[in-house]
C-alpha cells in the first residue's frame, strides 16, 4: 500500500492552473503526451511547427479564415512546462470549438459552398472599384454635357438662319463620343450589354408581326388614343401594349394604323401647348418613346400613305432637325414606292416634315413634283404653298408642278388674297378666284425667288396680288409680320437685280414700308457661334482689315474686304443638309444674291474647318480659298 502525499507537497498542474490527477491515480502510469502528440522530454520525431504547418496546408484557407487566426497554427508548448501535461490549444479557446461545431454542422447539411461564398474575399476588388469610379466620372461628364445642351436650346432663339446651332451639333457630337468610351470599360462589357439589348429589343418588335387581328381591342385603342389629351397620355397607352405584348400578348392591338395614330396624337397634344424644344427632345428618349418609334419603322411599309405622312409629320415635330435622322430616312424610302397612293394633303405634309428637319431627299422630291402635277386640281391654298416652301428649303426644283401650274392658272382674274386664313379646295370650283392668305402669299414670293423662277406666269399672277396689302399695317411688333415682310423684301431685291425685264417692283410707298419692317431685328438677333468667333480671329492674321458683320442690301455678311468687295461667309450646320451636306435654299440663294451685286463670295463650312489640324494649316487654307497674301 502506497504511502500517504504529504499535505505539503504540491500537486502538479497543468498550464490552465487545473491540477492534474494522472499521478494519483497510477502508480506507473505511462509518459504523458504532450501538444500534438509530443512525449515530453524526448525529442519529437517531427517538430511542432511542421505539424502546425502540414494542418494548415491540409485546411482549406476558408476554412481558417472561419475559424479564425489563432485556430490554425497554434503556438508550441513553452520548454519549461514539458514535463506537465497540457490540454490541445484549441480546446483552450471556446470560440474555436464553437466554431468548429457549427462547421462540422454546416458541411452535414451540404452548405459548405455557401459558407465559403460568404466568408470568401473577392477577387480582383481594387481593380473593379476603380473601374465604378471610372464609369461615375464618365457618367458625371455626360449629365454635365446634356445639361450644356438642354441649357443652349433654351437659349436660342428659333430662327432658321442663326449660327447659334453650331455649338449645340458641337455637344451632340461630344456626347456621342463620351457615351462611346463608356461603353468601352470594364473589357467592353457595357458595349456588349448595349447589343444584348439592342437584340432584345429586335426581338420584341418582332412579335408585332401579322396575326389574326382583334378588331374590338384595336378599335378601343384607337379611341383612347384619340380621346387623350396630352402626350404622357399617348404614350402611356401605348407603352401598356407594348409590355402586354412582350409578355405574350396575341395579337398586338398596336396596328400600323394605331401606331401612326399614337404617334400623330403626340405631337399634336405638343403643339396645341407650345412644349418647349427641350422638353420634346427629352420626351423622345424615353424608353418607351423610342420603342414606339422603333415599332413606327418597322410597321412603315404597312401604312397607309395617311399613316406615312402621319408618321413624317410627327417626328418633325418632335425631334425637329436634331434626332431621327436614319428614321427620316426609311420614310423616304418606303414614300416612294407609296407616292402615287398620296393625296394633296400627304405631298405637302411629307415636304414639310423633311423640310423642317432639314433632310435632303431629292428621289423622294422628284417623286413629290409629278405627283402634285398629277393631282394640282385636288391642291387647297394652304398644301401648295406648303410644298413649294419645302421645296424651296431644301432647295429643291418641282419642274413638274411648276409647269403645271403655269397651264392651269392663265388668268389673274382669278387670284385674290386675304388676311384671314379661311382656305378653300380647288377642286370644288374651278372658274371662282383663289383665296391664297398673306402668309400663303409670301411663302409663295420666297420660294419662287429661292428657286429662281420669279419669270414663271404664274408668280406673275401671285406679285400683283401683293398690292393689296397697300392699306395694311405691317408692324415690326408681331413675328408673323416680320416674316412676311422679310420674304416680300428679298423676292422684291430679286426681281430688281436678276429680273428688271419684267417690271414688277412694288410701289415706292409699299416697298418703303416692307424695307423698314424687313431689316428690323426684333425678331432676328444674330449671335456668334464659336466656331465664328476661332475663324474671325484667324482672319486678322492674314494681315488685312476686315470688316466684321458687314451689310449688304438687307443681308449681313461675316467678314469682308470692302476696297477688294471681297465677302466671306462663315457657314454653320444650319446652313446645310444634315445628311447629304448640300447648301439649303436661303443659303443658295443669298450666295447668288451677293455674286448678282458684284461681290465675290467666299464660303467656309464647318465640315471644312474641322479636317485642319492646327492653326498653322487653318491659315493656309484661309490665305489659300481667299486668294490673298500676307502683308
Amino acid at each position: 500500500m502506497e504511502a500517504a502525499i504529504p499535505l505539503g507537497l504540491a500537486l502538479p498542474r497543468s498550464s490552465t492552473g487545473i491540477c492534474s490527477f494522472s499521478v494519483l491515480l497510477k502508480s506507473s502510469p505511462k509518459p504523458s503526451l504532450g501538444c500534438f502528440g509530443r512525449v515530453p522530454g524526448k525529442p519529437a520525431l517531427f517538430p511542432a511547427r511542421a505539424v502546425s504547418e502540414d494542418r494548415a496546408d491540409a485546411t482549406p484557407q476558408w476554412q481558417l479564415d472561419f475559424l479564425g487566426a489563432g485556430a490554425g497554427s497554434p503556438d508550441p508548448p513553452d520548454e519549461e512546462e514539458e514535463g506537465e501535461e497540457l490540454l490541445p490549444v484549441e480546446a483552450t479557446d471556446w470560440c474555436v470549438r464553437a466554431r468548429r461545431s457549427a462547421l462540422r454542422s454546416i458541411e452535414a447539411r451540404g452548405l459548405a459552398p455557401s459558407l465559403q461564398r460568404m466568408v470568401s474575399t473577392p477577387k480582383k476588388k481594387k481593380k473593379k472599384t476603380a473601374k465604378k469610379k471610372d464609369l461615375k466620372k464618365a457618367a458625371a461628364e455626360l449629365k454635365r454635357r446634356k445639361k450644356q445642351l438642354d441649357a443652349a436650346l433654351e437659349d436660342e432663339d428659333g430662327d432658321e438662319g442663326e449660327d447659334e446651332d453650331d455649338d449645340v451639333v458641337d455637344d451632340l457630337r461630344d456626347m456621342d463620343d463620351l457615351e462611346l468610351r463608356v461603353a468601352q470599360f470594364a473589357d467592353g462589357m457595357f458595349d456588349e450589354k448595349r447589343q444584348r439589348n439592342r437584340e432584345a429589343f429586335v426581338q420584341t418588335l418582332s412579335r408585332f408581326s401579322a396575326a389574326p387581328s382583334n378588331r374590338s381591342k384595336e378599335v378601343s385603342l384607337n379611341r383612347s388614343i384619340v380621346r387623350a389629351q396630352t402626350a404622357d397620355e399617348v404614350l402611356g397607352l401605348a407603352a401598356e401594349v407594348i409590355a402586354d405584348v412582350a409578355k405574350g400578348l396575341s395579337p398586338s392591338p398596336l396596328t400600323p394604323l394605331n401606331i401612326a395614330t399614337a404617334l400623330h396624337r403626340i405631337a399634336k397634344n405638343m403643339e396645341a401647348v407650345s412644349v418647349m424644344q427641350t422638353h420634346r427632345l427629352a420626351f423622345a428618349r424615353q424608353r418607351d418613346m423610342s420603342m414606339l418609334v422603333g415599332l413606327a419603322m418597322v410597321a412603315l411599309p404597312e401604312c397607309s400613305p395617311q399613316g406615312v405622312s402621319n408618321i413624317a409629320w410627327a417626328l418633325s415635330k418632335i425631334g425637329g432637325d436634331l434626332l431621327y435622322l436614319s428614321e427620316m430616312g426609311r420614310i423616304a424610302d418606303v414614300a416612294i414606292t407609296k407616292v402615287q397612293e398620296f393625296n394633296a394633303q400627304n405631298v405637302a405634309n411629307i415636304a414639310g416634315a423633311f423640310a423642317s428637319m432639314r433632310q435632303s431627299a431629292p428621289g423622294l422630291f422628284s417623286a413629290l413634283a409629278q405627283r402634285a402635277a398629277q393631282i394640282l386640281q385636288t391642291f387647297k391654298e394652304q398644301e401648295l404653298a406648303q410644298f413649294l416652301w419645302g421645296c424651296a428649303s431644301l432647295n429643291e426644283c418641282p419642274y413638274p408642278l411648276l409647269d403645271a401650274l403655269d397651264a392651269a392658272f392663265q388668268n389673274d382674274a382669278r387670284f385674290q388674297c386675304h388676311v384671314s386664313d379661311v382656305t378653300s379646295s380647288m377642286h370644288q370650283e374651278m372658274d371662282r378666284p383663289l383665296n391664297f392668305s398673306r402668309d400663303q402669299t409670301g411663302n409663295i414670293a420666297w420660294s419662287y425667288a429661292v428657286i429662281g423662277q420669279m419669270d414663271r406666269p404664274f408668280f406673275l399672277h401671285i406679285w400683283r396680288t401683293l398690292s393689296q396689302f397697300e392699306e395694311q399695317r405691317v408692324s415690326d411688333q408681331y413675328r408673323e409680320d416680320m416674316m412676311f415682310a422679310s420674304q416680300v423684301y428679298l423676292a422684291n431685291q430679286s426681281l430688281k437685280l436678276e429680273y428688271p425685264n419684267l417690271g414688277l417692283c412694288l410701289r415706292s410707298d409699299l416697298e418703303e414700308k416692307i424695307t423698314r419692317a424687313g431689316k428690323s431685328k426684333r425678331f432676328n438677333q444674330k449671335t456668334t457661334s464659336s466656331f465664328q468667333k476661332e475663324v474671325g480671329r484667324l482672319l486678322y492674321s492674314t494681315g488685312h482689315e476686315w470688316v466684321r458683320e458687314y451689310a449688304i442690301d438687307g443681308y449681313t455678311v461675316d467678314a469682308v474686304l470692302v476696297d477688294e468687295k471681297l465677302a466671306f461667309e462663315i457657314d454653320g450646320p444650319t446652313h446645310f443638309s444634315r445628311n447629304l451636306g448640300t447648301p439649303l435654299g436661303h443659303t443658295a440663294f443669298k450666295r447668288r444674291y451677293i455674286a448678282a451685286l458684284g461681290w465675290k463670295l467666299v464660303p467656309l463650312s464647318l465640315q471644312e474647318w474641322d479636317e485642319l489640324q492646327g492653326e498653322f494649316e487653318q491659315l493656309e487654307y484661309l490665305r489659300r480659298i481667299l486668294d490673298i497674301e500676307a502683308e
